[in-house]
């Protein structure tokens, strides 16, 4: 899967899933994993919403991505790809393509202290 990311979904969304990005995007293009969330890179119109709202400051544009969390953009795009989940590109969310899984690097990441069930 190639594609440009544009807003990319980093570590302080794992285990919070706050999840009012997901109501902002116009494009439904954020994922629920078993952890966190991901943007699709190919379905992101680049519109900033989730950036605006997102209260743990867990988004970034591609273009200001600290070197920290450079990493999110290929597990942003791994996770939508046959090693991870599969889901390719669903064209937008639905309930369907919620799934427990995670990209593998977000699994094996240590659980938040005082984090209860994610979601």
């Amino acid at each position: 899967m190639v594609g440009t990311v544009t807003y990319v979904i980093t570590e302080p969304c794992i285990d919070v899933k706050d999840g009012d990005c997901t109501l902002a995007c116009p494009a439904d293009c954020i994922y629920e994993g078993g952890r966190m969330f991901y943007i699709h890179p190919e379905e992101c119109i680049n519109c900033g919403l989730c950036l605006s709202i997102c209260p743990v400051d867990a988004i970034f544009w591609d273009g200001e991505i600290t070197q920290e969390q450079k990493p999110f953009e290929t597990i942003n795009r791994e996770y939508f790809g046959a090693a991870v989940t599969g889901l390719g590109s669903p064209g937008g969310w639905d309930e369907k393509s919620t799934t427990d899984k995670d990209h593998p690097a977000i699994a094996a990441y240590p659980k938040r202290a005082g984090a209860g069930d994610a979601g």
